[in-house]
């Protein structure tokens, strides 16, 4: 499948087939995408847990209650389950593990090409600490680039995804231990295949017109 038709064909599943599996090598595409996601100034601030089985699944479930309740059995009835976490600040460790990984992967020529690189990065990330005083923002937001190559990726793969912003963050921060780790919960995405009761699969695709969404100069 194409892109275009995958993007096009792409819609927000309702229900779950809560007998099919994704085989994991299909998941570890997704895996694989999501670890290849792009990144302001190649920050990565993110974490995945994943949700594979009926337990983890169960856990996750814990956030979807009371008020969130619509979501738990797009949550339980998924194949897998995505977490998706942010860092709460670029601390250290953090940049240093960076650098590190960059230098491993070959990406500097000199020791000033590694220099320059932590620089810029120390640079945005000063930008928004000081400046903006939004440096949590700004790491949500390279998550988010992260949640739509994995929606478009799955696609592409013909599973169906459902992304959540509709749970606890208290609750879930506190059942996986997120915050102690530097982390926080940001947005679930579900992969399964959908059940006849996905209402949102027969549906046609709506969006705004090319005239109502472009302005060409």
């Amino acid at each position: 499948m194409n892109i275009l038709s995958a993007a096009q064909k792409r819609h927000t599943a309702k229900a779950y087939d809560a007998e099919r599996r994704i085989p994991e090598e299909v998941m570890q595409q997704v895996y694989d995408l999501l670890r290849s996601s792009p990144s302001s100034v190649n920050s990565q601030p993110w974490h995945f847990v994943v949700a594979n089985t009926p337990e983890g699944r169960a856990r996750i479930a814990k956030a979807a209650q009371g008020g969130y309740s619509y979501n738990a059995a797009k949550i339980t009835d998924a194949s897998h389950v995505i977490v998706l976490c942010s860092r709460i600040d670029m601390d250290e460790a953090h940049l240093e593990a960076l650098l590190d990984q960059e230098q491993n992967d070959g990406r500097f020529r000199d020791a000033a090409a590694r220099a320059g690189q932590d620089g810029a990065r120390r640079g945005y990330v000063n930008q928004h600490r000081f400046g903006g005083k939004d440096v949590a923002q700004w790491l949500e937001k390279q998550v988010y680039l992260a949640l739509g190559t994995a929606l478009l990726g799955a696609a592409t793969l013909e599973i169906n995804a459902t992304p959540m912003e509709g749970f606890d963050q208290k609750i879930l921060d506190e059942e996986f231990g997120l915050n102690a780790k530097g982390l926080t919960s940001l947005v679930l995405v579900s992969f399964g295949y959908s059940s006849e009761s996905d209402f949102n699969a027969g549906l046609p695709k709506s969006r705004l017109t090319q005239e109502a969404t472009f302005t060409f100069i």
